[in-house]
């Protein structure tokens, strides 16, 4: 079994989708002679040609306009939005069609639409670039929104995304695409969208996270069991709409401590929206109140300060300490 970066699972995936549907597409800006700024898309073209892996204008609305058009006439389009940033640019051709189209023909009509972008901090980007737009979305009904946080997850998340008949949000968070290599399948396998994971079993708190800051969270729990000698059960999203909600309540009612933690800003976030479901299904197991960890509510900060902005590994166990607290 091959063992992949994220770049190569996603690449992976989408040659064999383009293999056998010769109803998917891949197009956007540089994804095909450059392969895309971080190579997702790289050889795809050579292998499949412009008609199926094309370039486009810098174009976001166009691009996305363009797509859903597609999908309503029966293709299976996967376009690359070049950094999640630049999506609102298509916010109206997401929001006004591409999640409206069923509702609006009765069904008739369905948008099997996946558009992928990266996103997140700690590669020193410029602006607009590293910003994590995921809670917009979160609140749009109508798309799902995956955030893979490894390998093998991302590769069967995004053949999920393809085969699924309405419009998916695949962000993949930049700093993952190269720093973790995992035994993958090369064959076609699934990941259920809408399904999280336990990364880690524990027994005292849970913490639940999603993409880069799942791996974050991993080794404030490894400091913690160091230091403080505690059991932290580690939840991975994987799909933040729709949220498993029965894992995240079967969990958190296990362990009775929780602390949520998310990249982008604090206000309105995915973690508060986590934090809503503990309370309604999970407020009488909880030994203390739920804490969160997130980003401040500032513009994402030029790169020499990013450091202090996104969440660590010592923040997060500082939270897990003070939630453990009797």
């Amino acid at each position: 079994m091959p063992k992949w970066t994220m770049v190569q699972a996603l690449n992976n995936a989408l040659e064999l989708e383009l293999e056998q549907d010769e109803r998917v597409l891949i197009f956007g800006e540089d994804v095909g002679l450059n392969g895309g700024v971080f190579r997702v898309t790289d050889g795809l073209q050579a292998k499949f040609g412009e008609r199926r892996v094309f370039d486009t204008p810098l174009a976001e609305s166009g691009i996305i306009g363009t797509a859903v058009g597609m999908a309503v006439y029966g293709l299976r389009p996967v376009p690359e939005i070049q950094f999640a940033g630049f999506s609102f640019v298509s916010f109206n051709q997401i929001a006004s069609q591409a999640t409206k189209m069923r509702l609006r023909s009765g069904g008739v009509f369905t948008v099997p639409l996946v558009i992928r972008a990266p996103f997140g901090g700690g590669v020193r980007t410029p602006e607009l670039h590293g910003d994590s737009v995921e809670a917009f979305y979160m609140h749009m009904q109508g798309i799902k929104v995956v955030i893979p946080s490894n390998p093998y997850d991302a590769k069967g998340l995004l053949h999920a995304a393809i085969a699924d008949p309405d419009p998916v949000l695949f962000l993949e968070h930049m700093k993952l695409y190269r720093s973790i290599r995992q035994d993958v399948p090369a064959e076609r396998y699934e990941v259920a969208l809408g399904k999280a994971a336990v990364a880690q079993e524990g027994s005292d708190i849970t913490v639940i996270s999603y993409g880069a800051m799942l791996h974050v969270a991993l080794q404030a729990a490894e400091l913690i069991a160091k230091e403080d000698g505690a059991s932290v059960e580690v939840v991975d999203l994987r799909t933040i709409s729709p949220l498993d909600e029965a894992t995240i309540a079967a969990s958190v009612s296990k362990t009775g401590r929780a602390v949520v933690v998310n990249e982008a800003p604090r206000a309105g976030g995915v973690a508060a929206e986590v934090i809503a479901v503990i309370n309604e299904q999970c407020l009488y197991s909880l030994l203390k109140p739920v804490a969160r960890v997130t980003c401040p509510d500032t513009p994402f900060p030029v790169p020499s300060i990013e450091d202090a902005f996104v969440p660590t590994a010592v923040r997060i166990a500082a939270a897990i300490r003070e939630t453990l607290k009797p």
